[in-house]
């Protein structure tokens, strides 16, 4: 059975229209610098693991921004037109993109995994992006960036020092690796979010 051409022709249409070769170089920077500052920050004098922390937090925002901001279409009409349902391809982009930040941004952090090491990094990545995920489906791709930033921002001026108790709830992303509340609040964000937008896709936007 030969396959329409049409239909094979839609992976393509769908990476050309979301930009994800500039979204690939854009999380590769990031991981670059993140690994980078990392080892820059627990070299210096009077500074351990606990020294990354910005690199936990930043870095996985700065990701999920560009994740977010990939998902924005350039072809709203296609989409919306396409002889298949786009939302198989929107699930492997979100896992795809996910998996392989997540992986880069980890290698980032090496040791240390009972601090903020790989599991806090790999939370964050989660969790960020999923928000990042749900901003697209709700506001718009362009100003996807926007909630998570705001919300992690804050979490970092204003979690408190010690670890647990109900920040491991609401500033999950400045949580140590092993806390679990942390962990459920970044998996069920990503998964809410992954799951809003390969349903409804990004919202669009015109101008």
């Amino acid at each position: 059975m030969s396959t329409h051409p049409a239909h094979a022709a839609l992976p393509l249409l769908y990476v050309r229209s979301r930009a994800l070769p500039l979204t690939a170089a854009t999380l590769a920077g990031i991981a670059l610098v993140a690994a980078w500052a990392a080892d820059w920050l627990q070299d210096q004098p009077y500074f351990d693991h606990t020294a990354r922390v910005p690199v936990v937090v930043l870095a996985p925002l700065l990701a999920s921004s560009a994740i977010g901001t990939g998902l924005h279409s350039h072809s709203d009409e296609l989409d919306r037109t396409a002889v298949r349902r786009w939302w198989p391809l929107r699930l492997l982009h979100l896992l795809a993109l996910t998996a392989v930040t997540a992986g880069v941004l980890a290698a980032a952090v090496p040791g240390h995994p009972e601090e903020f090491g790989v599991p806090a990094m790999v939370r964050n990545v989660l969790g960020a992006t999923g928000v990042a995920a749900a901003s697209a489906a709700l506001i718009g791709a362009r100003l996807s960036w926007l909630p998570m930033t705001v919300y992690g921002g804050a979490v970092y001026l204003a979690a408190p020092r010690d670890p647990g108790g109900a920040a491991a709830v609401w500033a999950w992303p400045m949580q140590p690796g092993p806390q679990g509340a942390a962990w459920a609040v970044a998996v069920t964000a990503y998964a809410a979010g992954v799951a809003l937008l390969v349903v409804r896709g990004a919202r669009p936007e015109r101008g």
